[in-house]
């Protein structure tokens, strides 16, 4: 089945997902990224899906998670970072929980000028999930273990220079819509492809990269219609 077709750049409600950091994590919320998932793998229309993020859990939010759970969670996350759009996210006020680590996974960061950004943790210290391989491969091991050691808050222009956010918007809005209408409109997907090939260039050789970036100019090549390129 597949969505009702959409202008191009423009957002589709029901391709948005409303994450709360503050609430632990649920069965429900998984299927609830596991439906947003769905619901883009079914349609073929361009476009992008947005993920609303703020809030971040009191100290005790681990108390009653069980390890199935959890790798549930993160599964749903993978799936995420393998969708065939853009993933865009806005990220306001305290940021923790889920809610971070639904923000790592996105491709493009939008962030209000009151985002702090908290790493997950527990009564023993820093959660030891996937939000710390997400950190350690987007912003180097060295910034991550300061920020495992210390425990403090990033805040917004903090993150900006990191690199943890793409733009820290007076109007968070205003920014969403002007990033979706820039990467909603590219028709022919192969946003997957592209995603993957960048995020193994950090562990591939060249040699070994090699092979995997001319199948995917293959890919691209056959795709296009015949005379399009004189």
């Amino acid at each position: 089945m597949t969505t009702p077709s959409a202008v191009p750049g423009q957002i589709d409600p029901a391709l948005v997902l409303r994450i709360d950091g503050s609430r632990p994590l649920t069965a429900e919320l998984v299927a609830e990224l596991d439906a947003l998932c769905a619901r883009v793998e079914d349609t073929a229309e361009p476009g992008v899906a947005v993920l609303r993020l703020s809030g971040a859990p009191d100290p005790q939010w681990t108390q009653d998670l069980a390890v199935p759970l959890v790798n549930k969670w993160e599964r749903a996350l993978r799936r995420l970072e393998r969708l065939d759009i853009a993933t865009l996210a806005v990220a306001t006020g305290d940021c923790g929980g889920t809610a971070l680590e639904a923000l790592l996974a996105a491709d493009y960061r939008i962030a209000g000028p009151g985002l702090r950004m908290l790493l997950p943790a527990g009564p023993d210290g820093a959660w030891p999930g996937m939000a710390l391989y997400r950190l350690a491969n987007q912003i180097g091991v060295g910034v991550t273990r300061r920020i495992v050691l210390r425990g403090l808050p990033v805040p917004a222009p903090r993150a900006l220079e990191l690199q943890l956010v793409d733009e820290v918007a007076v109007d968070p809005e205003a920014a969403l819509a002007q990033a979706a209408a820039q990467m909603g409109a590219v028709p022919g997907g192969g946003m997957a492809m592209r995603r993957q090939l960048m995020l193994d260039a950090t562990t591939t050789s060249f040699e070994d990269a090699l092979g995997s970036h001319l199948a995917a100019c293959d890919r691209v090549l056959r795709r296009e219609p015949a005379g399009a390129a004189s």
